[in-house]
């Protein structure tokens, strides 16, 4: 049970699934994805973003207004496939205003734009600047394939299951990680970065039900958060998670190379 208070201590009652340990573990296996033209270049600097890729977290402390970066709550825009929010960010703010966006989430929106900056750092040769992109970068697209960040019930707290987003994405990867497969594919390019990110939502959102099923059943008839209910938990989550964090590494691996694509194929130091 300490084990448990601790994780909810460590992260603010807003965050997504995906806890340090996941973020770390998803840019490990995305520098696998990589051709060996850019290989090299982020197996160099793997230290540097390990070390990053959970800044966005740091910065929810300082600056709340990084919330809006880390999510899209598809659900405050009626029923799947959510076709009433443009994928277009400026005829998006036209429907529904920037505070509602706002409100809602800019997670699609962000991946573009960090994708962008990343492309803009190799194009010029900023190096540090890239790494650092880089790892922001992996960050907002990991945060992409995690289920409960494209829903307002982000937390459990609308079906009566408070803390099932860190009870998935950080006590299940803490506990079991090393002994799950994580085997993403090779890096691919992505022809369009923001609706890449849409798509990745939508496909994470689809997950969320099995997720807070398999919650459910895994504490029926307990009356803790123990090692019981978290054998019972993995046992019945656990292909959902495997796939959302290969995937979610196949992804980072695809956006890298994108970006260097888009640059041109500049030569990358190593």
């Amino acid at each position: 049970m300490l084990a448990l208070v601790v994780i909810f201590v460590s992260f603010p009652q807003h965050a997504a699934a995906w806890g340090r340990n996941g973020q770390k573990l998803v840019v490990s296996r995305a520098i696998e994805t990589l051709p060996p033209e850019i290989r090299g270049f982020f197996e160099m600097n793997q230290a540097f973003l390990l070390q990053h890729v959970t800044d966005p977290f740091d910065t929810l402390s300082k600056a709340p207004s990084e919330k809006r970066n880390n999510h899209l709550f598809l659900d405050k825009y009626g029923r799947f496939p959510f076709e009433a929010l443009p994928r277009s960010y400026k005829e998006a703010v036209t429907k529904f205003g920037k505070s509602k966006l706002d409100s809602n989430g800019l997670l699609p929106w962000q991946i573009g734009v960090y994708n962008q900056k990343l492309t803009d750092d190799m194009k010029t040769g900023r190096w540090e600047d890239a790494k650092l992109d880089a790892a922001i970068l992996a960050h907002y697209v990991a945060q992409s394939h995690d289920p409960f960040s494209t829903t307002d019930n982000f937390d459990g707290k609308l079906t009566g299951q408070i803390g099932v987003n860190e009870r998935f994405g950080t006590a299940l990867i803490d506990r079991y990680s090393s002994f799950f497969p994580v085997r993403p594919n090779d890096a691919v390019y992505i022809r369009d970065p923001t609706d890449h990110a849409f798509e990745s939502c939508l496909t994470s959102h689809s997950w969320l039900e099995t997720i807070l099923l398999a919650d459910r059943n895994a504490y029926l008839g307990g009356s803790a958060y123990n090692d019981e209910y978290f054998d019972r938990f993995y046992n019945q989550a656990a292909a959902t998670l495997i796939r959302q964090l290969s995937e979610a590494a196949s992804d980072v691996g695809s956006y890298w190379l994108t970006a260097w694509t888009n640059a041109g194929k500049p030569q990358l130091p190593h």
